[in-house]
């Protein structure tokens, strides 16, 4: 087992609440060594952070954040089903990024969720990714975060 909550500790990161699902389906499946998160939306406190289109409504430096929040809400799910300790690599992120026409910075904006699994898990945070433009995420939402983690 490793040891990350104390490294969430460390770094003054405290996992937020898992958000309550806004649909027919639960937060993360564990299948074998492996925790699928659905797809987390920028939520803090049961409140959206932001809306619209990044690019247009949303400069691309607040999406990064917002991206992070979304793979913040992603490890409390991942914490809620099996421990955050149980983590033993992040296999897979995909990002969504709402975008405003001609928007073409969706890699620099998941680099916000990139960036906080380097700093907690460092090598066992390097992960392979999409980062995919669309035109409309649920709520409004400007960014959408899923993760797929091996557990031991």
């Amino acid at each position: 087992m490793s040891h990350w909550s104390a490294r969430l500790t460390e770094l003054g990161i405290e996992l937020p609440q898992v958000v309550a699902p806004l649909a027919a389906y639960v937060p993360a499946v564990r299948t074998g060594n492996l925790v699928y998160t659905a797809g987390q939306l920028p939520i803090h406190n049961g409140n959206l952070l932001a809306t619209g289109k990044v690019g247009a409504d949303v400069p691309q430096e607040d999406a990064k954040a917002l991206a992070r929040q979304c793979a913040l809400n992603a490890l409390a799910a991942i914490d809620a089903l099996v421990g955050i300790d149980a983590v033993v690599k992040v296999v897979k992120v995909v990002g969504f990024v709402a975008s405003a026409p001609g928007f073409d910075g969706q890699p620099g904006v998941i680099n916000g969720a990139s960036e906080l699994f380097g700093e907690i898990f460092g090598d066992a945070g390097a992960h392979a990714r999409s980062a995919v433009g669309v035109s409309e995420l649920p709520r409004n939402a400007p960014v959408e975060v899923e993760v797929i983690a091996e557990i031991g």
